[in-house]
């Protein structure tokens, strides 16, 4: 994909929230923030405890185009998907799915809900989801 079809579709996720609002049965509600820019997100997560399946997976939050749609792209992503995905997912392949070089451009906003994410699914195995 090209510099403007990612910034398009960056765009339309910020635009265009997908998974986005609370999520009321959550098992766990894991704010998070980047307090020198502003950027502020709150990630709730549901998991299935006998498959280890992310079954809900929401954001809210305010922020810069690329915090919110990295957000969003996230949530989508990782829908449904098996909880180690998530906990294993790395900055790389992030950076791929949101586009690396916009991704590589704010690192810190780009990779806001997915450190946010893993400090919940911690959360979540502290209180005895070991799973």
């Amino acid at each position: 994909m090209h510099r403007q079809a990612i910034i398009d579709h960056l765009l339309d996720h910020y635009d265009n929230p997908r998974h986005c609002g609370a999520l009321a049965e959550a098992d766990i509600v894991m704010p998070g923030g980047i307090p020198t820019c502003g950027d502020t997100l709150t990630i709730y997560l549901k998991v299935d405890a006998a498959s280890e399946q992310i079954t809900g997976l929401s954001f809210e939050g305010h922020g810069c185009t690329i915090s919110q749609a990295a957000a969003s792209l996230l949530c989508e992503h990782l829908q449904g998907a098996p909880l180690a995905t998530a906990e294993f997912m790395d900055d790389a392949t992030l950076f791929a799915l949101i586009g690396p070089e916009v991704a590589r451009s704010r690192p810190r906003c780009a990779t806001l809900a997915l450190n946010t994410l893993k400090a919940a699914i911690m959360s979540y195995r502290r209180r005895g989801h070991l799973g």
